[in-house]
């Protein structure tokens, strides 16, 4: 009886440390695919406004740091950026 009271309270800790340990490692997965996911989003805004612009030899270099950028502000990353490049040239 003893021995069966045990083996419980054994199967609960270990279960209460997996949870523990999953919600542990499972917010950063979360945070980095949301940033990657972003990342991909803005590398497609600037891509969009590379093929827009191309009509008027206007051209923002796609790489990881602008798409980062454009990827966590959105819209106004994007804006910022141009202006940007229109100040520089």
């Amino acid at each position: 009886m003893n021995m069966d009271f045990n083996n419980i309270i054994a199967y609960i800790a270990c279960i209460f440390f997996l949870f523990i340990f999953g919600k542990i490692f499972i917010v950063p997965i979360k945070t980095i695919a949301k940033l990657i996911i972003n990342s991909i989003l803005g590398g497609l805004i600037i891509f969009i406004i590379n093929l827009i612009g191309s009509f008027f030899n206007f051209h923002i270099g796609l790489n990881l740091i602008t798409s980062i950028f454009v990827g966590l502000l959105g819209i106004p990353g994007a804006i910022v950026i141009i202006i940007i490049k229109l100040l520089i040239t």
